[in-house]
Order: C-alpha cells, then structure tokens, then sequence
C-alpha cells in the first residue's frame, strides 16, 4: 500500500510542476520541435530492481525457513529514443530499445537441522541480469508552458536476459535462482521536459511490473519455498531528444 501510495504522490508531483512553471512569458527555446513528425534521441540513467515475491505457505513447517525476504539493489540504463507524433503534438509513441543492468537479492533464514530450536546465519541468493528491454510506450504531454511540459508514460515492455542461467546445470548443495529469459512487463511513469536552444532535456521516473511468474522451479531448496518470482524495477531517466 505504502509503494503504491508513494507512486501515486510522485507521479502527481511531477506533473503538478507543469502548473507552477514560470508565470512571465519568455521567449520559447526550439519551436521547431511540435511540427517535426518523427524525434530521436538518447537516454540514460540508473534503476533498482526487486521482486515481488510470494512465498509459500507454512515455511518453518514445510521448509525448516523462518523467512525469505526480497532486496532492492542499483543498477543503470542506457537507450536510444525514436518519438513519433500522433496527429497532436501532447501525443506521441515511443519506442526506446535499451541495455539495462540489474540486480536483486533474496535472503534465507532457514533452521539448524542439528537443533531445531536455532537458525543458521543468514544466506544470501544473487540474481544478476544484462537485459535488452523493447518498451513500446504512449506519451502524453501537456501542452507547453514557455520552455516547460510535464507528461505521462504508460505502456509494456519485452525483455530478454542476455545473463540468464536459465538452462545452467548446479549443484543440488549449491544452487541458484533461474528467472525465464523472456519476460513480458506493464510500465507507467511521468516526467518533465524542458526545451532548450537545440535540442529538448527531460527528467523521467518509471515503474515496470512483470505480467507472469519469471520464476523457474527445479525443486532445489531455495526455490522450493517461494510459489512466485516477479520482476518490479524502478526507473529515473534522463533524456535528451533533437
């Protein structure tokens, strides 16, 4: 509740700022940029990905595991831009193909089979990714203020993990996590744009969700426990279109 609260907020700040730009009238930086059909750019920026996990039921009972917990950890982008105009100059699509690098980690804390009244120290699962993500998203801007537009983004996403272990072999007493290869996400965000001289500078933040289970499961004991694995990365971007 408290995530999805906190979105809301920061998507309502960052567009709320489109009303309170500069009140004079001033002198509008690149014109030309509303009657071009077709933009492209680059952007970069950095991210923090975790899951949203749902562990099994009865896992001290079932899985001598106290807890199993999920950990955000950074990471960063870098795409490139093409922006196309949708009739009006406040809509335009985007598709941005990107390289992305993320990581999570997921702890265990599971029970002495020596002694069930102690647990043993905790134990930490890396899961690391290089990802090629294909975000096909729907822009909406509000119309410009002098050299000010604030905007919504939404849309989905096709990532492929260039670093999946999916089909690696392991150890049953040292295992690891397989995520699917191929995932499929939902992304919504808002952002800011501000039209210099030559070419326009945008801030961006974003959250992509993954549709489906990325979990593999291969009866091991650290993904036993857990029923469901989903990808949830936060996104700041910036951005910078000519």
């Amino acid at each position: 509740m408290m995530n999805l609260r906190n979105t809301v907020l920061t998507l309502l700040c960052l567009v709320s700022l489109g009303a309170f730009a500069q009140r004079n009238e001033k002198p509008k930086n690149y014109r030309k940029f509303d009657e071009k059909q077709l933009h492209f750019g680059f952007m970069l920026g950095v991210n923090t990905a975790d899951f949203s996990m749902t562990p099994k039921t009865n896992l001290l009972q079932d899985y001598d595991l106290l807890y199993v917990q999920n950990r955000k950890q950074p990471g960063f982008q870098l795409g490139i831009i093409t922006s196309l105009k949708l009739g009006h100059p406040t809509l335009r699509l985007r598709f941005i193909p990107s390289l992305s690098f993320q990581e999570r980690l997921l702890t265990y804390k599971f029970r002495d089979p020596a002694d069930s009244t102690l647990f043993l120290p905790e134990e930490t699962e890396r899961v690391e990714s290089t990802n090629l993500d294909f975000p096909l998203l729907l822009k909406y801007r509000t119309l410009r203020y002098n050299n000010f537009a604030a905007y919504l983004v939404g849309g989905a996403q096709y990532t492929l993990d260039l670093q999946t272990k999916a089909n690696s072999s392991q150890s049953i007493k040292d295992p690891f996590i397989k995520i699917n290869q191929h995932d499929f996400q939902g992304q919504i965000g808002a952002g800011v744009d501000f039209f210099l001289p030559y070419f326009k500078f945008g801030l961006e933040l974003k959250m992509s969700h993954s549709f489906g289970n990325v979990l593999i499961q291969d009866n091991t004991y650290i993904s036993d426990p857990i029923d469901r694995l989903q990808n949830r990365v936060w996104w700041f971007s910036i951005t910078f279109e000519g």
